[in-house]
């Protein structure tokens, strides 16, 4: 049975219903809100880029000065002297020294009994010449007798520059046991005398041709040949073992080299029926200095333009050397020669100098300052970073390079 409370209008019920909707909190509930988070990671990618270009700028920053020097191109065709003293061209003397070996087929055999010979150097150092006679010794450390075969007279000298003269001596006895490496050499006869210590030898190549008994015998057409052929590669050989030893700073002119080549006796080969014909090679050359040399050019030329710097020989010299009096030895106290070609002069610049001349200015007043500085043909500046527009108070800090 329904009561009067019981039944509820259809309006209300749709009233009801929509209210008890819209203020149900356990059907409908609201997400809770987030709260504003610090962003590290974008402040940490910042600070990450602004330290790499701290370190970049820092890295790469600094004060450098190109120079490029003053060059010029001078025509030379003279004579010029070359010796130990302060007048003239100083110089240096460098050799090598090369066996080549051909094999040819040999005829059997010969008998041979022949003496080692070679060239000795013999030095005097007392105050007047010394006149020594044929067959006058030389022994080495080990004691064998070489003999000249004709008299020689050495010419005075002193102590810090014995007078000298070459001499070709010969063993006492045939057999390869007189085959001996250079050396030293005294004279048997002054020993004890007051002149054992002044008159002495040396010898710079080795004693070669000593032979005794039986020997490969090779045809003379075919050992010609193999001669030929040796002297051929040894040529190419020998020029390159004698550029590789020039000194740094110095320069080795076309023809300014002699070779000679000797003989050796020939030797049975590892393979059966053959014979070695081997040849040794020597070559000399003459180096130069190459700022001295460019500076005695300057000065036969009569240049002014290097007279604060000096010069130095660049690329695109093509100087030969030429009409020399006679190769130089040791003892040579000079010899001329002649001169020929381009010389492609380049400036000497004195990077500190540079760095005193630019401390401590500003970019505009640099380059002022290096127009006082006849070695320099051109100077870039170079400031790191962007912002900096004067050079450092300490020279030390500046770096300069030259770009010929």
């Amino acid at each position: 049975m329904r009561t009067l409370e019981d039944i509820i209008p259809p309006s209300r019920r749709r009233e009801q219903g929509a209210g008890e909707s819209n203020t149900d909190s356990s059907a409908v509930r609201q997400a809770p809100r987030r709260g504003n988070r610090f962003p590290f990671i974008t402040v940490l990618i910042a600070l990450a880029i602004i330290g790499g270009s701290v370190v970049a700028l820092l890295r790469f920053s600094g004060a450098k000065v190109e120079v490029i020097p003053t060059m010029a191109s001078i025509s030379v065709q003279r004579s010029f002297t070359a010796g130990d003293s302060a007048s003239v061209l100083p110089y240096q003397i460098i050799t090598s020294k090369k066996v080549a070996t051909k094999s040819v087929a040999t005829n059997g055999t010969k008998q041979m009994n022949t003496s080692a010979s070679g060239p000795i150097t013999i030095y005097n150092t007392q105050a007047k010449p010394q006149k020594l006679i044929t067959n006058t010794q030389f022994a080495n450390t080990a004691g064998l007798i070489f003999r000249i075969h004709s008299p020689v007279t050495i010419p005075a000298g002193t102590t810090n520059k014995p007078g000298s003269v070459v001499a070709t001596v010969f063993a006492d006895a045939p057999g390869p046991s007189y085959n001996i490496a250079a050396g030293a050499f005294t004279v048997p006869k002054l020993a004890g005398t007051s002149l054992e210590s002044v008159i002495y030898a040396r010898s710079s190549a080795p004693m070669t041709g000593g032979a005794s008994g039986s020997v490969p015998a090779v045809d003379p057409v075919a050992e010609k040949t193999a001669v030929a052929s040796a002297e051929g590669t040894l040529a190419t050989e020998l020029a390159d073992n004698l550029q590789s030893q020039v000194p740094s700073g110095y320069t080795l002119v076309p023809g300014g080299s002699a070779v000679s080549y000797r003989e050796l006796t020939p030797a049975p080969s590892t393979t059966t029926g053959q014979a070695d014909i081997q040849v040794e090679g020597t070559i000399t050359g003459v180096v130069f200095k190459t700022a001295t040399l460019a500076n005695a050019i300057l000065v036969d030329a009569g240049n002014t333009d290097f007279r604060d710097s000096g010069a130095t020989l660049g690329q695109g010299t093509t100087l030969t050397l030429s009409s020399i009096s006679a190769m130089p030895t040791v003892d040579t106290d000079s010899f001329t020669f002649t001169l020929s070609g381009t010389a492609a002069l380049v400036a000497v610049v004195d990077q500190g100098r540079i760095a005193s001349a630019v401390a401590g200015k500003s970019r505009s007043e640099a380059q002022t300052a290096l127009t006082g500085y006849p070695e320099v043909k051109r100077a870039i500046i170079v400031l790191r970073p962007f912002w900096r527009q004067t050079f450092p108070e300490d020279p030390a800090s500046i770096t300069v390079s030259v770009t010929p």
